[in-house]
């Protein structure tokens, strides 16, 4: 789902740029705020720097949920050149945002892995009724494992968490049920960081084997 709200020369208020995108940055993050505290109460949220292509400045929101903060959208301040692209006025500014359903979905009824919405079992369509939101009930037949792999970071301060999420996701594909940090390291006479990440794997259909749920050697 997405989300677009352009100001007007008279709605930005001023011709001073930077204080036009500060007003933009604020409802954005006021309208988005709203919408999360109707559907999750007073779930931590946190925003987070990021970058897309299309939006400057950038943000993700997460979500406190279940002992860990969890990615819940991308949004941004629109790129100017891409509202005159789009026949916009010059004085024009706007903000944009992407939301997962799945994301806000897994969240309401506790659903843990996101293949499952690409699945036809009726074990899983048939535990939602319009209305009515409650827990799901797993029902994977087939065993989980994990592997944890730990590695220094040369630069906290430019170490981001979702990066090893989309590297893991993206070699692992459909095996990769979870990933949590499991362990957290400072050696201070060295200034170095370390992280310890715990991959769960579980496959939908069978019972996965050694070989495939080892895969570093792949990871650059």
């Amino acid at each position: 789902m997405e989300g677009v709200r352009i100001f007007t020369a008279e709605e930005r208020g001023t011709d001073q740029e930077d204080l036009a995108v500060a007003a933009v940055v604020n409802d954005l993050k006021q309208t988005v705020e709203s919408l999360f505290k109707h559907f999750f109460g007073d779930a931590p949220l946190r925003w987070v720097p990021a970058y897309f292509p299309f939006t400057h400045p950038s943000f993700e929101l997460e979500m406190y949920f279940k002992d860990q903060w969890v990615e819940m959208l991308g949004c941004g301040v629109i790129q100017q050149q891409i509202l005159r692209n789009c026949g916009r006025p010059e004085e024009e500014i706007g903000w944009a945002l992407g939301i997962g359903l799945e994301r806000f979905a897994m969240k309401l009824f506790e659903i843990p892995d996101i293949r499952l919405f690409w699945s036809e079992d009726p074990r899983f369509s048939e535990q939602f009724k319009e209305g009515e939101i409650k827990a799901f009930q797993s029902y994977s037949k087939y065993p989980a494992c994990h592997k944890d792999v730990s590695f220094w970071i040369n630069d906290i301060s430019i170490f981001e968490e979702n990066d090893i999420f989309e590297s893991v996701r993206g070699i692992g594909g459909d095996l990769i049920e979870k990933i949590e940090c499991v362990d957290m390291y400072h050696d201070k006479k060295r200034d170095r960081h370390s992280r310890c990440y715990r991959i769960h794997y579980r496959s939908l259909d069978r019972t996965l084997t050694n070989e495939e749920v080892i895969f570093w050697d792949r990871i650059d």
